[in-house]
């Protein structure tokens, strides 16, 4: 699981520098929020949860696991590209989308956290 956590967080990471650069040459940062969410819940959080997964395998073979994995990685997209969005459009009607991923990277985030004291032990 550690493994497909840094792989993903590099294409996160790559998305968010290249957002980052565009936003730079346009002289436009209306899509700021959208750039730092893509850094910190992308590329830095998926590091962690992978070092983490890697470290300790016990918390890595697991349904808690895998379900965060997932939840973490369709709420994430959905959740910063209905902003993405609802910022270039000015079209409110995706808040839903917005809502309901960053509802599924906050319930990833506490089966992260309930995997962490389950699985995780001091050697």
């Amino acid at each position: 699981m550690g493994a497909r956590f840094f792989k993903i967080a590099v294409v996160y990471f790559v998305i968010a520098i290249l957002l980052g650069l565009l936003m730079g040459i346009l002289h436009d940062f209306s899509l700021t929020s959208v750039h730092a969410h893509l850094n910190l819940l992308g590329w830095v959080s998926m590091v962690l949860f992978g070092t983490i997964y890697h470290f300790y395998p016990e918390a890595s073979s697991n349904g808690l696991a895998v379900s965060h994995f997932w939840l973490h990685n369709l709420g994430l997209p959905a959740m910063q590209g209905s902003l993405l969005a609802m910022v270039l459009t000015g079209n409110e009607s995706l808040t839903i989308l917005t809502i309901i991923g960053s509802l599924a990277v906050v319930l990833g985030g506490i089966l992260f956290a309930i995997n962490v004291f389950k699985h995780v032990k001091a050697t």
